[in-house]
Parts: structure tokens; sequence; C-alpha cells
């Protein structure tokens, strides 16, 4: 009787986490010594149904990233935790290589793609929330590289993220798309994250980088003077949270979370605290 018993408990259980949405499962083998310590928690609350897995670059500030205390934060990762908190949920946060972004959330391992990710071009292929930010592709160069605009770029060696918006963006022949201006580059060279690109700007090996202009605010006011962002834009885009398509329940409650956030001020006090208060579009 007791070992039937057991079974139907966990029978229930299981029913009760999959009616919630969200706690997916996820590989703690290849995670760092940080995530394991965040999977450990997140077993321990996994069958009561109310984990919330964050898909995120971890390269990718200010919006994902891990801090000096070796912490992963950043505006989306607390804006994340502050729809947690509203859900009663435990936030899981875990590092993703970008261009495996779609396999994390087909198979699963993660709720959704919530770091800075572009929802322009991509609305067939996910369910996006409400955009939480306004976002511009632009070129950085260093402040006495003699590149004023983009026709300057011809010839040049130019660095953008691996399956990044920039790299979609300057592979496109369709309307707003960049690639007749990429096609003037000597080189288009793409990196794991742009922390490394920007190592390379600054030993020379590159002459711009493409990224995202939040991006790009972060680490020129990280790494001091000696860097510009062009005046002359690639284009304008916006930023939302992808669940995968279909997924319309989780998205739906996590827009009405952000809904209220934006109302109770939320919003707005972590988008001064990562200096995008003139980019976020919740209000």
């Amino acid at each position: 009787m007791k070992k039937k018993l057991a079974v139907v408990l966990i029978a229930a259980l299981t029913v009760s986490t999959l009616a919630v949405g969200c706690g997916s499962s996820k590989d703690s083998s290849s995670t760092d010594t940080k995530e394991t310590k965040t999977e450990s928690t997140k077993d321990s609350v996994s069958n009561e149904g109310n984990t919330f897995t964050v898909g995120f670059d971890a390269e990718y500030p200010p919006y994902g990233y891990m801090d000096d205390d070796g912490e992963y934060t950043g505006f989306d990762l607390e804006l994340a935790q502050a729809v947690c908190d509203l859900e009663g949920w435990t936030l899981v946060k875990k590092p993703i290589n970008w261009d495996s972004k779609d396999m994390e959330l087909n198979s699963g391992s993660i709720d959704c793609i919530w770091n800075g990710f572009t929802m322009n071009g991509r609305e067939d292929d996910y369910t996006f929330s409400t955009p939480y930010v306004d976002n511009s592709q632009v070129i950085v160069v260093a402040e006495n590289s003699g590149i004023e605009k983009l026709s300057d770029l011809a010839g040049k060696t130019v660095g953008v993220q691996a399956a990044s918006a920039a790299l979609d963006l300057l592979n496109s022949e369709e309307e707003g798309g960049q690639k007749a201006l990429a096609d003037t580059f000597g080189s288009l060279n793409e990196f794991a994250d742009y922390n490394t690109a920007f190592t390379e700007l600054q030993a020379g090996a590159l002459d711009a980088l493409a990224i995202d202009i939040g991006v790009a605010k972060y680490q020129i006011n990280s790494r001091g003077d000696g860097y510009k962002i062009l005046d002359e834009t690639l284009n304008k885009e916006q930023y939302a949270i992808g669940f995968k398509k279909g997924n319309t329940e989780l998205c739906d409650k996590v827009n009405a979370d952000l809904e209220k956030l934006a109302e109770d001020g939320t919003v707005e006090k972590l988008a001064e605290k990562y200096e995008i208060a003139d980019m976020v579009t919740l209000k």
C-alpha cells in the first residue's frame, strides 16, 4: 500500500509541475560551479513546479553578465527575478552559448530566452513578450581610427558576435538589411562574445565592431576613453523575451507581471541602475 501511495503522489506532483508551464530541467554537467549551486536549489523545489529557467548570454552586459562577486546579474536578470518574486517562482539563471539558444529552448532546458533578444525578423519563430527596450545596431571604432561614417568601413576588418542580430543584419539582403555594406568590408570576423571582440579592437586587430547600442555604451563606459559610436546607425530594433512558439500561457503571465512592475516603478528603477532608462519602453 505504501509503495502504491508513493506512486500516486509522484504522479500528482508531476501533473502539478506541468500545469505551471515552467520548471524545465537542465544538465548540470555543462555548467560551472556557480551554476551548479543554483541547480541544487532548483532541484529542491522542482517537484513543486515553481521554477523559472532563463537562458542568457553571460557575456552581454548590461543585460546579463557575471559581476565582480561572481554573481550573474544585469537588467534582464534582475527584471526576471522581480517577475519570479511576484509569481512565487525560483529563478534559475542558465548561461548558454548564444548560437545554441534555439536548441536550449526547444529541448525544454530553458523556459525562455531573456537577454537582449531582438524580436524583429524573428516574430514567426518564437512567442514573444511585449517589447521592453528600443535598441539600435551601431558601429564602434577607436577614437583615432579616422572612421566617421559607414562608408569609411570599406576595406576594414569588422567584428560581430556570432548568431547575433547584428550579424543577421549584415547578412540580410531584405529591405533594411546591410549586406551591401558588409560586402564592402575587408572581412567580417565573428566572435563568441563582445568582451573578446573589444579586446581585439583595443589591440588593433579589428577596425570596428557592429554591436547593440546598450552593450556598446556599457563596454565604453567600463573601458574608459578611446572609443566612439558612429552617429550613423545600422538599424533600429526592439528587445523582447522569447518563449517557445505556442507557449502563450507562460508568455501572457510574464507580460502581466511586466505591466505590474512598470506600474510600481520597478522597471524604471532598474533601467536607471543599468543606465538604459532612455531605451526602456515599459512605462
